[in-house]
């Protein structure tokens, strides 16, 4: 059975933390393992550390596939992946018991034939395993206010293994929702639900926020200084980019600092005499930093607590989207605003094609939005505080 360590600090040229794929007889996979550090330390073709790791989860999966069958990963043909395809359509995630989403097929599909592709580039393989197909996007495009964001050309080429992908627009969460997802979040993990609809942060964001980045507030007016920039130090892309918080929401950061925050690291420190207490913003029952994993659990059991379908990315379409419709509606006496570009500023979106989804989400929930807005903008007391 594959099975993946990851390195620890001392080896040369291998960042701490790389993941290395080791086959039943615990030897390196070399080629997933030369591909994987190609991808992490080249200049120039370098990627994020969580894109080097997706990519070695997926290389996982098909190489334990392989070994399973007792193939040579070299042999490989269009039908294996096809086989390995099919068997995700067909049975469900061993890991969750759920049916894998088409998306999910498609991600695992194309890292399979990145790596292939790289291997024949290497000259490690004679042929590729797979084929493209032309596709037309012309029936799918959309005309209107979107068409000048679409920049896509009228026909792409496709990989012939990967399956019809129905869109699925995110859509924001009621108020009635919002105000039973919270009542199914335990301390710290209520808060930085807070402060994912309120910001818009990603789940790494939110597990990298520092003690030292909540601002003093006191000094300041709710009415005249409704909202605080704080510069993040970990975004995705390692992009620069600020949140802007209410100062209520940095008010009740305060209040969890000096009362939950300092108990749990008080009882860490008679725990553990001489032992510093952790930099970062949020900590877990224990007084440790809340891991991004833990995070997921706990907004996964609230959704699910509540009724709700969804995970807690769902907080940063409701911020997207009710965001986008505040600064359109600003945008009606202050024509040079751009509430698109704002928003993907804010999101931190690589591409304005990637924002420009909302655009769409806010047309067909324009009434949950209306709702939303009061509730976000007015007061943001998700526990039903005064």
């Amino acid at each position: 059975m594959v099975s993946i360590v990851r390195a620890i600090a001392g080896v040369d040229g291998i960042p701490v933390g790389f993941p290395i794929l080791l086959d039943a007889q615990m030897s390196i996979v070399e080629p997933a393992f030369s591909y994987l550090l190609e991808l992490s330390t080249i200049p120039g073709r370098s990627h994020a550390t969580e894109t080097v790791r997706t990519y070695s989860e997926h290389l996982h999966d098909w190489f334990d596939t392989l070994e399973q069958s007792e193939l040579d990963w070299r042999v490989a043909d269009e039908g294996t992946i096809a086989a390995y395809r099919n068997r995700m359509l067909s049975a469900p995630s061993p890991h969750t018991g759920r049916p894998y989403a088409r998306s999910t097929i498609n991600d695992r599909v194309r890292t399979v034939c990145r790596f292939y592709s790289w291997a024949h580039r290497r000259g490690l393989i004679d042929a590729l395993p797979f084929d493209y197909v032309d596709v037309s996007l012309r029936s799918a495009r959309r005309h209107g206010m979107l068409a000048h964001l679409d920049n896509r050309p009228p026909v792409v080429r496709a990989n012939v293994l990967t399956v019809s992908e129905a869109e699925r627009l995110p859509r924001p969460l009621r108020v009635d929702q919002l105000q039973c997802l919270f009542r199914h979040l335990d301390p710290p993990y209520g808060l930085i639900a807070e402060w994912a609809l309120a910001t818009g942060m990603r789940r790494k964001e939110l597990c990298g926020l520092q003690l030292h980045q909540v601002p003093e507030v006191a000094h300041l007016d709710i009415e005249q200084d409704p909202l605080v920039g704080i510069p993040l130090t970990i975004t995705k892309g390692d992009r620069p980019r600020s949140v802007y918080p209410p100062l209520r929401l940095i008010d009740r950061t305060h209040c969890y600092v000096g009362e939950e925050r300092a108990a749990l690291v008080k009882r860490l420190r008679k725990a553990r005499p001489g032992c510093r207490a952790p930099a970062v913003l949020f900590l877990n029952s224990k007084g440790d930093p809340v891991t991004r994993a833990r995070l997921s659990a706990a907004f996964g059991a609230a959704f699910r607590a509540a009724g709700l379908s969804g995970s807690g990315h769902w907080l940063r379409h409701t911020f997207a989207m009710t965001m986008l419709v505040r600064l359109q509606k600003q945008a009606a006496t202050a024509p040079d605003l751009n509430p698109l570009k704002i928003v993907q500023v804010l999101l931190g979106h690589a591409s304005i094609q990637s924002t420009a989804i909302y655009l769409r989400c806010v047309e067909l929930h324009a009434d949950t939005l209306a709702e939303s807005l009061a509730y976000l903008y007015g007061e943001l007391v998700p526990h039903g505080r005064p």
